[in-house]
């Protein structure tokens, strides 16, 4: 296959909505940690506690899912710029580190949301054993 400076451009809207959808879950997550830390200071709950430590690790997972895709941002301008140059075998290495990069970004992303329905599905446990 030859990389043209179409294909690398393909994933400028892919990764820009990518990074949208990250920086959402980021804004809710922050939403959701003031929130549990004004309930912790009025109750020290030991479950406060618990949902921290498990939105903590979420973050973490957000944070390292948006610095991939940047490099995986990064990576596709330079597959450009060495397309422009005619540096083509540099251009296909850089090119397969951008869509490994991407890959990486979108498994995290995977991993992030199967921690967040677990600690939604604990929620409604809870809910329903309350009722």
């Amino acid at each position: 296959m030859t990389l043209t400076m179409s294909i690398p451009a393909l994933l400028f809207p892919a990764i820009s909505l990518t990074m949208l959808a990250y920086n959402a879950r980021y804004l809710a997550i922050a939403a959701l940690i003031r929130q549990l830390h004004k309930e912790y200071l009025t109750s020290r709950s030991k479950n406060i506690v618990l949902q921290i430590k498990n939105l903590r690790k979420r973050l973490w997972l957000i944070r390292n899912m948006q610095a991939i895709a940047i490099a995986s941002f990064l990576t596709s301008v330079i597959t450009m710029f060495l397309l422009y140059v005619e540096k083509i075998s540099w251009a296909n290495i850089v090119f397969g580190i951008s869509l490994f990069l991407l890959m990486i970004s979108l498994f995290l992303s995977f991993i992030e949301v199967q921690i967040s329905t677990k600690a939604l599905a604990i929620r409604l446990n809870r809910i329903e054993e309350d009722t």
